[in-house]
């Protein structure tokens, strides 16, 4: 693999987002690999021009720039990277939506663009941005391949991936207690939910309100059931207040357990989030669309079967031992496109399906999850992008 000069542009990976894991991740084996990589953050680390650990050595991180997205420093910290080594092919990753990215100067550089596609079709600001002639498009689903293929625009498929050799079946966490016990589930069947509490105005991708209000109906047969919910309660960063949701789904509060503030808001290790996945008895993820979906994949992982939708990249990420709830058409103004929201009634009957099913084991569900390992994916996916990259 020929060696180049890469600047990641993406949460700081260090930081414990969806980004920002993913970005860890892949940098870490690039770095092994023997690349010279340097972290463009967007978020994460403000006002820090550095070094960051990576796992294989420290590489330099560009602080985030004065406007929201770090567009304005973007080429100049590329520039800057490049320079510096002179001689390697050079060139951008971005990791992130890129209907954000409006600086002009970035159209001089070699970008490799890992989009999120979660509308159908592709809204027409991404699609823009993946017809530039300086960008290759890089879809993290096959449903992504397909939007953006259909509008007639090339590109490569590189899943998002996980670390399979932690995300497994497990019982421990760190410090001595279990998962269960961590969960508050002894005796219950456990529906677990673990998203980010972040909406787009009145808009909250993750369902929220759909999947409350069929937990509800499903807790309305069975006392032996409970909802654990991985997620800030109060949305801080412009989420939804869950707890009255909860109660506008007349869901009991004696059935709901969240996550421990304090453990939540410090960050929990992955090695204890396997053991939190391991405690639930079903994964509850439909959604109004999905870039990919990593925690799905990382509950299966973890011998979780899920209940998810039927769109997007979801219908892609569910084990044969897993649930696909279908919807109807979303307007979404702000993209003009759609997006897609669960039928209540279909989650309901997934939930009582998944129960009526019991506590067991599902081997399948593991196998299947273990396709998006993240050695594999940076094998047969990213080792041919960084070649293909290197001869522009």
């Amino acid at each position: 693999m020929t060696k180049c000069a890469i600047s990641w542009y993406s949460n700081s990976l260090n930081q414990p987002t969806g980004y920002g894991t993913q970005s860890k991740q892949v940098i870490s084996r690039l770095v092994r690999a023997g690349h010279k990589v340097a972290m463009l953050s967007n978020y994460g680390s403000e006002g820090v021009n550095g070094q960051i650990e990576t796992g294989f050595g420290k590489i330099p991180h560009y602080s985030r720039g004065m406007n929201q997205y770090s567009t304005d420093v973007l080429p100049m910290h590329h520039a800057h990277w490049s320079a510096e080594n002179a001689g390697l092919p050079a060139f951008i990753v971005t990791l992130y939506d890129v209907w954000v990215l409006d600086n002009p100067a970035t159209d001089a550089f070699p970008i490799a663009s890992w989009v999120p596609i979660d509308h159908a079709p592709a809204p027409e600001k991404v699609l823009a941005w993946l017809r530039k002639p300086n960008v290759t498009p890089v879809a993290m689903s096959k449903f992504g391949k397909a939007m953006i293929e259909q509008a007639g625009i090339e590109s490569e498929y590189v899943p998002h991936a996980i670390e399979t050799s932690v995300f497994k079946p497990s019982s421990k966490m760190s410090h001595g207690q279990t998962g269960v016990e961590f969960v508050g589930g002894e005796d219950k069947f456990v529906v677990g939910m673990n998203f980010a509490n972040k909406a787009g105005g009145f808009i909250h991708r993750k369902a929220v309100a759909e999947n409350f209000l069929a937990f509800g109906l499903f807790a309305q047969k069975h006392d032996d059931v409970m909802l654990y919910i991985h997620s800030d309660p109060f949305g801080k960063q412009s989420g939804f207040v869950l707890p009255h949701i909860l109660q506008a789904c007349g869901v009991p509060a004696d059935k709901v357990k969240f996550v421990d503030p304090i453990a939540y808001q410090y960050g929990i290790s992955q090695e204890d989030l396997a053991a939190i996945y391991s405690a639930w008895d079903v994964g509850l993820f439909t959604n109004y669309g999905e870039g990919f979906g990593v925690p799905q994949v990382e509950a299966q992982a973890c011998g979780v079967p899920i209940v998810t939708s039927n769109f997007a990249a979801s219908a892609e990420l569910a084990s044969p031992d897993s649930f696909l709830v279908n919807g109807q058409p979303l307007w979404d103004a702000g993209h003009g496109t759609w997006f897609n929201v669960p039928f209540v009634h279909e989650i309901v009957q997934a939930l009582e399906l998944a129960y009526q099913r019991g506590k067991k084991e599902f081997p399948d569900t593991v196998a299947f999850a273990r396709q998006y390992d993240a050695n594999k994916v940076f094998d047969e996916g990213w080792k041919p992008l960084i070649e293909k990259m290197s001869k522009q």
